[in-house]
């Protein structure tokens, strides 16, 4: 039995099976999750959805081998209740908002569907590396059930990868939130000289592993006094050899300051900056990730 005592929350943890030719990645969000939905007076169902989005970045994000990249999560409708949902992971550090229309959020039901939010919309998923400056994107169709369902379709389609992915949030009696989420992989294989990959989604080694991964309830994934490390157990505890890797520690990071917006602002023509600026001289930019109005002088932009 664990320990209730023991809170597992805001860090992510990789794993390789080395004889199923598979990777994965469990993470999961506490603190962080709270502090990135408290900047917004979010209605249930968009904080749901943010909160969802936000454990795709986590987990598709900490993937990441170069330091410096970025990814990013992005859906958009025309005319949907959700007006754009933006995610992004950067060195462990995780943001997020959305913009939605709040009247046609009131007619929809109590629980609406992700196609009753987005109607036809789609889901981008960029990959920046900051070290070859190289970019990657994926578009797919939100026309699943769940976020979880479009992200393996970008691997599907995109990357031709086999690939699972789960989510579970859970609001807390005290009012907090967890949430958690599963990454599974099938390892390319063409280097080794074996068939490629892509033609061969029937793989018998791919379909062990997703049948076990799919056995993961939400509500595992969501209850922080479960160790990471014990879901990976529980899932491939009969498995020859699971190799644990590094951890990341997960926070809520923001990259906005009055210096950084005063350095965009400067890429504007002066007079443009002169008349953003109001009768004192002063221009007012707001983050929509951190809900901060930042005064910068247009003296200061322009000096």
């Amino acid at each position: 039995m664990e320990d209730p005592k023991i809170i597992d929350t805001d860090r992510a943890l990789g794993f390789t099976i080395p004889a199923r030719h598979a990777r994965g990645r469990v993470v999961r969000l506490g603190a962080v999750l709270d502090t990135v939905l408290a900047a917004h007076a979010y209605p249930a169902p968009i904080e749901a959805l943010l909160a969802e989005a936000l454990t795709l970045a986590a987990l598709l994000g900490s993937t990441l081998k170069d330091a410096g990249g970025q990814l990013t999560l992005q859906a958009q409708t025309d005319g949907g209740v959700v007006k754009l949902l933006v995610c992004d992971y950067k060195g462990g550090e995780l943001r997020g908002y959305v913009q939605y229309d709040a009247e046609r959020l009131a007619e929809c039901p109590e629980n609406p569907s992700l196609f009753a939010l987005f109607g036809a919309g789609y889901l981008a998923i960029t990959f920046d590396q900051a070290a070859t400056k190289e970019r990657y994107q994926g578009i797919v169709p939100l026309d699943g059930d769940s976020l979880a369902d479009a992200a393996q379709s970008y691997f599907v389609q995109s990357e031709q990868i086999p690939s699972l992915v789960k989510l579970g949030i859970a609001r807390r009696a005290d009012g907090t939130h967890v949430a958690g989420g599963l990454f599974l992989q099938h390892l390319p294989e063409g280097e080794d000289g074996r068939e490629r990959l892509h033609v061969r989604l029937d793989h018998p080694e791919w379909e062990h592993v997703a049948i076990l991964g799919g056995t993961m309830g939400a509500d595992e994934l969501a209850d922080p006094t479960l160790p990471l490390e014990t879901l990976v157990w529980r899932l491939f505890n009969e498995e020859t050899e699971v190799r644990l890797l590094s951890e990341v520690s997960l926070a809520r990071g923001c990259r906005c300051s009055p210096d950084y917006i005063a350095q965009v602002l400067g890429q504007f023509p002066v007079e443009e900056q002169r008349e953003m600026a109001d009768a004192d001289g002063m221009i007012y930019v707001d983050c929509q990730f951190c809900a901060t109005k930042f005064p910068v002088p247009v003296t200061a932009v322009v000096s």
